[in-house]
This record gives structure tokens, sequence and C-alpha cells, in this order.
């Protein structure tokens, strides 16, 4: 029973880990997309996604896959280790 207690304080310390992480990049992404002077409409207009998309990858909504951060380091002209520096 001890160890079933443990792995879900375990789970619950990962899953708040993951949503923290996911917001910081998500303010990171919106910081980085109004500093080169884009909306959020223009950006996901460059990378082929909606602005729904968008928004809620900037809110930390949803967890992106590897391609789509790729695509948005793109869309902003940086590298993907930029967009994930410091995160």
């Amino acid at each position: 029973m001890v160890v079933r207690h443990f792995r879900c304080k375990t789970f619950l310390y990962v899953q708040m880990n993951k949503d923290v992480l996911l917001k910081k990049l998500g303010r990171k992404i919106r910081a980085l997309r109004i500093e080169k002077g884009l909306s959020q409409v223009e950006l996901a207009n460059e990378i082929g996604k909606d602005q729904q998309s968008l928004q809620r990858l900037e809110t930390g909504n949803i967890n992106p896959s590897f391609y789509y951060l790729f695509e948005v380091s793109e869309g902003l002209g940086i590298g993907l280790e930029e967009l994930l520096k410091d995160i």
C-alpha cells in the first residue's frame, strides 16, 4: 500500500512539473512571437496551423510534438535550441 501511495505522489509531482514546463514554454513562444512583431494569426499562418492551436500552445494547454516545436522555431526564424534554451 505504501508503494502505491508513493507512485501516486510521484505521478502528481511529475504532472505538476510537466504543467509548469509547458506553461513556461508557452510564455517563451509568446514573448518571442511578440518580439518578432507577429500576431498569433500571422505565426499560425506561417507554420500552417490555426490561431487556436497556437493559442493553446502559448497558454501551455497542449503538449506539442517535436515537429510542432520545430515548425514554430522555423516560423520565428530561430533554431530549435534557442526556442528550448532556459526552459
